[in-house]
């Protein structure tokens, strides 16, 4: 098993991240569809199967369907408007922010830019602001245009303080050190990417090198949909 492996596998553990793992994938493409009951169980006979299928279990564990502001001032909803049957990457961000902040926009611009070239299929980005209080969507679209920004496909967002809280804490951007975790400036420079409908979700590095970060994704990215040879399963 090399190291990218390990990155997109294992690290949720590690890092108390979002683990959705590679396993829920059978069960949300076979299970029963989504809110039907489990077939009761023969008389007399215990059974351990799970009531839902993969797929709804991750969405009811960890994508609350908040409402959120995109920069243009549009209201919308986490789970039905952003994340459901797409394939999506997720990072945080501030406007004012001169640290990790510039350098993962940079590089997803890159990566996008990548896998607009290899792959057959949306793509979407969300940038997440950390300090809603601070950033409106009209300092979210000047970050936006500041960085030459400019694709429906990619949206910045900010919400009510108490929403993006739960969605950084759901989603496993939270540090566990509650000092660290108050300290904004120090939020996580990780990246979850993942395919909604077939509950494969992965983890990287926001700062690693765009082409590594491509492959990573494209782990998320049913073969149908890829074109390019260089990018591997």
């Amino acid at each position: 098993m090399n190291d990218r492996t390990i990155n997109r596998r294992g690290m949720f553990g590690r890092l108390a991240a979002v683990p959705l793992a590679v396993g829920v994938a059978a069960s949300a493409q076979g299970g029963q569809k989504r809110g039907a009951p489990a077939a009761a169980p023969p008389a007399g006979k215990r059974t351990f199967a799970p009531p839902l299928s993969g797929r709804e279990t991750v969405r009811r564990r960890y994508f609350p369907d908040v409402e959120l502001v995109t920069s243009e001032g549009d209201k919308v909803r986490f789970y039905d408007d952003l994340i459901k049957d797409k394939i999506v990457i997720l990072n945080l961000m501030y406007a004012k922010c001169d640290g990790v902040c510039p350098i993962t926009t940079s590089n997803l611009k890159a990566v996008r830019k990548i896998l607009s070239r290899d792959v057959d299929h949306d793509i979407f980005i969300y940038s997440m602001t950390v300090k809603p209080e601070q950033d409106s969507p009209a300092a979210l679209k000047d970050y936006a245009r500041v960085h030459g920004v400019s694709d429906p496909r990619w949206l910045f967002l900010t919400g009510k303080p108490a929403d993006v809280d739960l969605l950084r804490h759901k989603l496993g951007f939270a540090d566990r050190d509650p000092v660290v975790d108050r300290d904004k400036t120090r939020h996580s420079g990780m990246l979850r990417y993942g395919n909604e409908p077939t509950a494969i979700w992965g983890t990287c590095q926001g700062s690693a090198e765009p082409e590594w970060i491509a492959e990573e994704i494209a782990f998320a990215i049913p073969r149908q949909f890829k074109r390019h040879p260089r990018v591997n399963d």
